[in-house]
């Protein structure tokens, strides 16, 4: 622990410069005299919230924090030291049993999140020491050292590639646990390092490494490095986030590498990325809290009442204390009004339901058993069903207002499949084994119809040569790889940097080329003659998201000299000046309207001469130090320009099953979704398209970089004016649509907004002045305007900033994140429900989530019936606990006013130890677990009936004041009714004894626990064999333990008060009239509500869900908040 804080004040202090100077293996440098230790930390990760040393305060601060705990414990210290009704006993031990269940059911979460940490950091690796592998635990890891990594292993920290197995320098490495995208990408060693290939000649490499300090940007990092060489100058390079290899990565289709950590445990960019976990509360436990305000309000008014009018009742003599208080009288007046009030306090601190959070809690970690055994949420595939990691949010489900989901492997299967493609205006499709010709373009595709036909063998072989030879493919002969990978036949498969060139060359397989891979530099095509030709591999002009298109340059054996580029639509037609441009263009947008991905495909042909020019201006731009990626760009503007356009491909990328009626569903019940994902801008808009997130008719709004730049292009600077423009096309848009609406049946403009991270960046970075809040503000009320968002191109962090701004509102709005790899865990963490899918791409999300589930569909059912339904079930259990308190303790101070204000108890002390423990505490529990108001498939089939209970509507003002009136009305009719009732109380026995105040608080409770229950029996709709058994037997054991409590002498007790009290009582038959009739004069009130409620039949709401089909996708405003029990119980199950 000491050294973990010695090595965290160390890097504090290297942190104050801009740049950390690494030294390789540690090895001295030659010349220098002074060698300076590195202090950074170790390569420790820490998950965990508590440790060994401070769970007991930490836990218990966090748990005194609830204003219940908090008030019970003050009670229970004033029942300690101050002399008062109750036995503290009575207050003490449910608190104490709260706390401790509690903090054990935490104490616990975290021992998994230890045990997790452990398993990583004790996890075996590969150091190189003194010219020997030496076998280390990941932990130990310290900046500097050069660390080996096998196939299929993970990187334990950030490292810098200094050698390869493969002869090219490269290795492949797959980053789903970080950035989402499961496909393989490629890296390079520094090509002075990379011919250091055994354990003996790595460590006889002197170098250092100057580079950037931490920080969480996964794409960008700034470093070089400078290699001593024996008798030579030393060589100096440049670094760049192609050489930096992330912890989390995977590396694949490479036997091995040897890299140099540089920055290690939390300052590495996965641990910088991660956002700690916080105590999540819902909102139920915010309206808890404030509805315990106003009841300590209410048990503060009638403390201060009750001592008022003591003194009050004591200013006449013959009203003063007795004679034998004569110790009490001789007392500071001050301090006894004080100890009066005190004692108030704690006779009818009842009113505050302790025990309701003993049943919160077992009602919440007992409920989310039905959410793991739920058979609907099991995946066959997976073998595993749903997992709730944190049962405190189980009716937040039920208020969700936001759905912020990932892409890759959430909403899609990152399996993209070759669709069609169109080559010279013809449409081309692979059906079966053979070549089909769809009917080139049909009268539907607009004015430009030609007489069907076929492009042409030239053309078509030029084409399916560019689909060969236009990629970063690579073959591996292998059976099983991890990633974007197609079979190829039984032995060797298909891996690529980018998702759809797999699906291309996959696609030009089917129809007759075939890509053989690489031989050194040469590239090998199988033609359709089963031919191959032989391409030699010249320049890659790699993609990127500004251009959004990749080229290549290639020779044939001839000796011509080829470039063929491919990317979208919209920046490859401004740069071709020959090929049937206005055909192709149909079919691109025939394919989008499907919700395809499209590439068009184009090519020029060079001359020698014009090829030395390009090479020689593609590395001037390759070595420069600075501002490399603006000089690359220049240099691809200039070559890709006077193309020659051949045709366009269609690709599919697969949803996850039912994931675009999920999204649908989601919408229908009145949430908002945004997409916020890592890939490319392309790619998630295809996919928004496709899962139904965007539509045809939705005017799509951008906010990215390649916008801001076209708008700066035109003389404005300031991104404040974009943002204005945006927000004054969709605010008065919106306004102007509204009017029209009113004045006729036209359809209002639905607008979708896409921003970038990069666009985000700008938007977020304080101004001069240090604000930034107009930006926000702005941004906000754009995307609260648009009907779907898609956030791309995001790091980790501008994921969980995304949601913390929309968190963060006027409106404060319940936010849900969904993800399923180590990139999501911020956002998962950051959002008041975080859900964890079981995903191909690791198990980081779902450990740090909220819930975790297999499959996205499954979303459905979580939010749209456990949530609805454990919203309904925990909001009636509150208002219920309240409802019995109050009737408990209001006849309570009642009798206060026949009591001389003594401070007398109604109620024998069993009664009010027992009453929330024993009498009523096993039937509302019941209720919160079982309770369907309406049935689970009636929920599935209408996602609208979530409105309902949106905006925490059965926990507002106006139902909690119905059943604060309820329990008022109720204790006044228990104590006066019994009161009256008793004024001969000679009536009450046969033989004219007369009762006492024991007598008359036993009746009274009875009438309670009576009418409390049957409250609950009128208020179940959903019965099972355990709600008839813990209803009737509570009752059951309410009327034998009273027999037994006054029927036996207990020996430990001093007063025998009760002594066959109840069975004295109960031989009255004027007992028996008075309890019945009580207890239905208290229940017509609420029988009354639900008959003047009109509960509608089965029949009929079947009828309303035929019928509100219709207006699913059209957005209707919420429905009012009624009272609760109206409606409730006006929709039969």
């Amino acid at each position: 622990m000491f050294r973990n804080a010695i090595n965290r004040w160390c890097a504090g202090e290297e942190k104050r410069v801009d740049s950390r100077t690494i030294y390789v293996g540690h090895h001295h440098i030659p010349g220098v005299d002074t060698f300076h230790p590195q202090n950074y930390c170790d390569n420790r990760i820490i998950s965990s919230k508590y440790t060994y040393w401070n769970f007991i305060p930490k836990n218990l601060f966090e748990q005194f924090r609830r204003i219940a705990n908090f008030y019970f414990l003050i009670i229970f210290l004033v029942q300690v030291i101050v002399d008062t009704p109750t036995s503290p006993v009575t207050s003490g031990l449910p608190l104490f049993f709260v706390i401790i269940v509690t903090a054990f059911k935490q104490g616990y979460e975290d021992w998994l999140r230890h045990k997790a940490d452990n398993s990583v950091n004790k996890s075996p690796v590969y150091i190189v020491n003194g010219g020997r592998i030496v076998e280390n635990q990941s932990e130990k890891i310290q900046v500097g050292d050069i660390v080996c990594v096998k196939e299929d292993e993970t990187f334990p920290c950030d490292l810098i590639l200094l050698s390869s197995s493969r002869e090219d320098g490269t290795c492949y490495v797959t980053t789903a646990s970080l950035d989402g995208e499961s496909s393989q990408k490629t890296y390079f060693t520094v090509p002075d390092t990379n011919a250091f290939r055994t354990e003996k000649e790595i460590d006889s490499l002197i170098a250092t490494i100057e580079c950037e300090q931490p920080q969480p940007d996964l794409y960008k990092f700034v470093g070089r490095i400078q290699v001593f060489r024996d008798k030579q100058e030393s060589v100096a390079r440049s670094l760049g986030p192609e050489n930096l290899l992330l912890r989390g990565a995977t590396l694949k289709n490479t036997d091995k590498i040897y890299g140099v950590s540089i920055y290690t445990g939390m300052e590495t960019k996965m641990a910088l990325n991660y956002q700690g976990k916080s105590q999540k509360r819902s909102v139920v436990e915010k309206s808890i809290n404030v509805f315990l305000i106003v009841y300590l309000g209410i048990l503060v008014s009638k403390s201060l009442v009750g001592t008022t009018l003591k003194y009050i009742w004591q200013l006449d003599p013959t009203n003063d204390e007795p004679w034998y208080s004569l110790k009490e009288k001789n007392t500071n007046k001050f301090i006894k009004m004080f100890t009066d009030f005190l004692s108030y306090m704690v006779l009818f601190n009842f009113i505050i339901p302790v025990s309701m959070y003993v049943t919160v809690e077992m009602q919440k970690f007992l409920g989310s058993y039905f959410i793991t055994w739920d058979k609907d949420m099991y995946d066959d595939h997976l073998g595993e069903g749903a997992l709730v990691n944190t049962s405190d949010l189980n009716e937040e489900l039920g208020q969700i207002e936001y759905v912020f989901t990932d892409k890759t492997g959430t909403l899609t299967e990152n399996n993209m499949e070759f669709i069609e493609c169109c080559i010279d205006g013809f449409k081309y499709k692979h059906v079966g084994v053979e070549l089909s010709v769809v009917d080139g373009l049909s009268s539907t595709d607009g004015p430009h119809r030609r007489i069907c036909g076929m492009a042409g063998k030239d053309k078509e072989e030029l084409f399916f040569r560019a689909l060969c030879l236009c990629h970063t493919v690579q073959i591996k002969v292998e059976d099983k790889v991890d990633g974007l990978v197609k079979q190829q036949g039984t032995q060797c498969i298909y891996i690529s940097s980018s998702p759809d060139e797999v699906a291309l060359v996959q696609g030009a397989k089917t129809l007759g080329f075939t890509f053989q891979g690489m031989e050194k530099n040469w590239m090998k095509v199988q033609n359709k003659d089963e031919e191959v030709e032989m391409y030699e591999l010249l320049q890659i002009l790699s993609f990127d998201p500004v251009r959004r298109r990749m080229s290549v340059i290639v020779k044939d054996h001839s000796g011509r000299i080829f470039l063929f580029c491919k990317g979208a639509d919209s920046s490859i037609f401004p740069r071709v000046n020959a090929g049937k441009q206005e055909e192709i263009k149909l079919h691109v947008e025939h394919c989008a309207v499907d919700g395809l991905r499209t590439l068009c495909v184009a090519y020029k042909e060079l001359t020698q001469n014009e090829y030395d020019q390009i090479s020689a201006q593609l590395d001037a731009a390759k070595m420069a130090l600075k501002d490399r990626d603006e000089k690359l760009a220049e240099a691809y503007d200039d070559i890709e320009n006077g193309l020659h356009l051949i045709g366009a491909t269609a690709v599919e990328d697969k949803l996850q099953d039912q994931a675009a009626e999920t999204i649908e569903a989601l919408h229908s019940a009145g949430m908002n979704v945004w997409v916020l994902t890592g890939d490319k801008m392309e790619t998630a808009k295809a996919t928004c398209f496709a899962c139904r997130l965007f539509h045809t008719n939705m005017k799509l709004l951008e906010l990215t970089t390649k916008h801001i730049e076209t708008y700066r292009a035109r003389g404005a600077e300031k991104i404040h004016e974009l943002l204005l423009e945006l927000h004054k096309v969709v605010v008065q848009d919106k306004r102007c649509s509204s009017a029209s609406l009113l004045r006729s049946w036209s359809v209002t403009q639905e607008y979708g907004l896409i921003i970038d991270g990069a666009a985000l960046s700008l938007i977020l970075k304080p101004t001069q002045d240090g604000g930034t809040s107009n930006y926000k503000n702005l941004l906000l009320q754009i995307c609260q305007r648009c009907t779907a968002v898609l956030c791309c191109r995001m790091a980790p962090l501008q994921k969980a900033q995304i949601v913390k701004l929309v968190k963060n509102t006027k409106d404060h709005p319940i936010t849900l994140a969904i993800g399923d790899g180590a990139n999501d865990v911020s956002m998962v963490l950051e959002a008041h429900v975080g859900i964890g899918l079981k995903g191909k791409e690791g198990r980081q999300a779902a450990r740090n989530s909220d819930y975790a589930i297999p499959k996205f569909k499954h979303l459905q059912k979580l939010l749209l019936t456990h949530g609805h339904l454990y919203y309904i079930r925990i909001s009636h259990l509150v208002q219920y606990f309240f409802y019995k308190n109050l009737c408990f303790i209001l006849p309570q101070f009642l009798y206060q006013f026949f009591c001389g204000f003594s401070q007398q108890p109604l109620y024998d002390a069993t009664y009010l130890t027992l009453y929330n423990i024993s009498f009523t505490s096993l039937p509302i529990l019941l209720y919160g677990l079982l309770e369907q108001h309406i049935n689970i498939e009636i929920l599935k089939k209408d996602p609208s009936l979530y409105r309902n209970i949106a905006n925490n509507a059965l926990l507002q003002w106006k139902p909690f004041l119905y059943w604060t009136i309820l329990g008022l009305f109720n204790g006044l009719v228990f104590f006066f009714g019994a009161y009256f009732l008793y004024d001969n109380t000679s009536l009450f026995s046969g033989n004219g004894q007369v009762y006492g105040n024991w007598t008359f608080g036993t009746i009274v409770f009875t009438v309670l626990v009576f009418t409390v229950t049957f409250k609950l029996v009128l208020d179940t709709r959903y019965w099972t064999w355990a709600n008839h058994f813990v209803i009737w037997g509570s009752l059951a054991f309410f009327v034998i333990f009273s027999f037994f409590w006054g029927g036996i002498i207990w020996p430990f007790l001093q007063q025998q008060r009760m002594h066959f009290v109840f069975a004295q009582m109960l031989t009255s038959i004027s007992v028996w009239l008075t309890i019945i009739l009580l207890i239905i004069v208290s229940l017509v009130p609420d029988i009354v509500v639900k008959l003047l409620s009109r509960p509608v039949g089965r029949r009929q709401l079947q009828r309303y869900l035929v019928y509100n089909k219709a207006a699913d996708s059209v957005t209707t405003p919420r429905s009012p908040v009624e009272p609760l029990l109206a409606r409730s119980f006006s929709i039969e199950s």
